[in-house]
């Protein structure tokens, strides 16, 4: 009993940081329709972020969320402007080969300026843990849960309560429409893609008090995030927080009862991209994403 214990408090908490790292990828392709290949280098990028933050100032990673989140904002902003706004109406391929490339970039820049030997943040609760009963909770990835949910909340708070967010939706479902109405396009994309970056840098900052840090982590993390979003339907973010779980859950289950299933546990996203874009490529929710193009 307490080993399923201890693998549902695994997998739950698991599961909510994936949410955190699919629902700004999600959100890209659900608003402004690009499929965006260097989200894993905004988780990286974050993750650098808090480490620096760390290493010279001594500023917790949680104390330094907020600021490399902003600074993740920001340079999404500006690739936008820059780069991507010029390939909205082009064909996907052009907008794939584009976010790929630029990926690459920032994975290189990163390379040089910091080499590739893996680094660690570790604050005073890395290594902490809380018993109840037989179950042990690490805490950091227990502040990571909460943080995410905190997060992911405000997300769906500002797409249902704002104007902004409204807006959003409505650009979600008919661009055409929205437009016609009188919403700026380019400047909620300009947002929408702001959010999203903003969001795989806050990622980047909890898995940096969790895991190894380094120029090449971002691509992980980014086969993660594709195999969570087609499972749950390209363009729906509750799909993808459906997905996260499941994904979450599923690695779990391997490295607990599969010999040997840790190793074999980093392979359960690939072997998930395999099945489900053979069984069902519309996802959980695909459907819905469907009828909202």
């Amino acid at each position: 009993m307490s080993d399923l214990g201890q693998f549902f408090v695994d997998a739950i908490l698991l599961g909510g940081l994936y949410t955190l790292m699919v629902v700004g990828l999600s959100l890209s392709f659900g608003i402004v329709r690009v499929i965006n290949f260097a989200h894993g280098e905004a988780i990286m990028l974050g993750a650098y972020g808090a480490f620096w933050a760390f290493r010279i100032g001594g500023v917790d990673p949680l104390v330094a969320l907020p600021l490399v989140m902003i600074a993740g904002g920001l340079v999404g902003f500006a690739i936008f402007k820059v780069s991507i706004r010029r390939v909205l109406d082009a064909p996907h391929i052009n907008q794939i080969l584009l976010t790929f490339g630029i990926g690459l970039v920032l994975q290189n820049l990163a390379l040089i300026a910091w080499s590739a030997d893996e680094r660690s943040v570790n604050p005073s609760y890395a290594f902490a843990s809380i018993m109840i009963g037989e179950v042990v909770i690490s805490v950091s990835r227990l502040i990571a849960f909460a943080v995410a949910v905190v997060l992911v909340g405000g997300l769906f708070l500002w797409l249902t309560r704002s104007e902004l967010g409204r807006a959003s939706r409505a650009l979600a479902e008919n661009r055409i429409a929205a437009k016609l109405m009188g919403i700026d396009v380019n400047a909620i994309y300009g947002i929408a893609f702001a959010i999203s970056a903003g969001l795989g840098a806050a990622t980047g900052v909890l898995m940096s008090v969790i895991g190894a840090i380094s120029p090449f982590m971002g691509f992980h993390m980014l086969v993660k995030g594709f195999a969570i979003i087609i499972l749950g339907g390209l363009g729906s973010i509750m799909g993808s927080v459906i997905g996260a779980f499941v994904l979450a859950f599923a690695e779990t289950a391997v490295s607990y009862y599969v010999p040997g299933g840790i190793g074999w546990a980093e392979g359960v996203a690939f072997a998930f991209l395999f099945l489900i874009l053979i069984l069902r490529p519309r996802g959980i929710l695909g459907q819905a994403v469907e009828e909202e193009g």
